[in-house]
């Protein structure tokens, strides 16, 4: 997996209570209209692209990085009473996307490695795998059947298996009731992302996992020639060999392109933001 280090948070501007409350109430008023959409995970080859976001999310986005947030030490705490700084954030804060769909879990065979963040991933604390939500993204996870929730940080990609929009630690499998299920209906809500979600970012195109890396070295190599100007690159991990495509300039649209003229017999793709 591809490691990113988290992003700096920047510090709130002063301001006087007043000009705070105009603020606050042009933003909400602003939002009237917000709604939660569903989302569709990257869809097969040929299929029509699902992913979706509130016309209002560059506004929200900018109000967001305008708050203080919590430094990767304060979330990664586990305080024994009162609510952690994510919790607060959420709290205080409107979500600026939703999604619905499959939660899974992910544990032993990722514990103690790093993860797509630079962190290292300890499946006993809250935290999570997206595809394409930014690093870094705060968000909350509700169980649709028994309504237990939990916030937590994006800090991993994944899950790598059609049809599931989010994998869990095993802390937060616990904490929303899926630990046992292992695969649940959820509601996703962002609250804070570090980078827009509808514009931007670097973007590739996974492919696998393949059984032997002979397969993903075969597949590599065809990929090279068809893509001549993209970034192709083969490697191992937890659940067997991948092969990763990153377009120029790590282009969304072409990325998208690619994962959908992607033949299935070659594997599946998973269209995945690297940032």
């Amino acid at each position: 997996m591809t490691r990113i280090q988290l992003r700096t948070r920047q510090s709130l501007q002063t301001a006087t209570p007043a000009i705070l409350l105009t603020l606050a109430l042009a933003f909400l008023a602003g939002c009237g209209n917000h709604r939660s959409v569903a989302y569709t995970p990257p869809p097969p080859p040929g299929a029509t692209a699902g992913y979706n976001s509130y016309p209002s999310q560059q506004a929200e986005n900018a109000q967001s990085a305008e708050n203080n947030l919590p430094s990767e030490s304060a979330y990664r705490s586990r305080p024994s009473a009162g609510l952690t700084a994510d919790q607060q954030y959420v709290d205080s804060h409107r979500p600026i996307y939703t999604e619905t769909g499959l939660a899974s879990w992910y544990g032993p065979l990722y514990n103690h490695h790093q993860a797509a963040d630079g962190s290292i991933y300890h499946q006993n604390e809250l935290s999570a795998a997206h595809r394409t939500l930014p690093l870094g993204s705060i968000v909350k996870v509700t169980n649709l059947r028994t309504g237990q929730s939990a916030v937590m940080r994006i800090t991993d990609r994944g899950p790598f298996i059609p049809g599931r929009i989010i994998d869990l630690s095993a802390a937060s499998a616990r904490a929303v009731g899926l630990y046992r299920a292992g695969v649940g209906r959820v509601r996703v809500s962002v609250y804070y992302a570090p980078e827009p979600l509808n514009y931007g970012g670097t973007w590739a195109v996974q492919i696998g996992a393949f059984d032997s890396k002979h397969a993903a070295v075969k597949l590599e190599r065809h990929l090279q020639r068809k893509y001549p100007t993209a970034s192709v690159i083969e490697f191992h991990g937890p659940t067997g060999d991948w092969v990763r495509i990153r377009p120029d300039a790590g282009n969304r649209e072409v990325a998208m392109h690619i994962a959908h003229t992607v033949d299935p017999r070659q594997g599946a793709a998973f269209l995945v933001r690297l940032d």
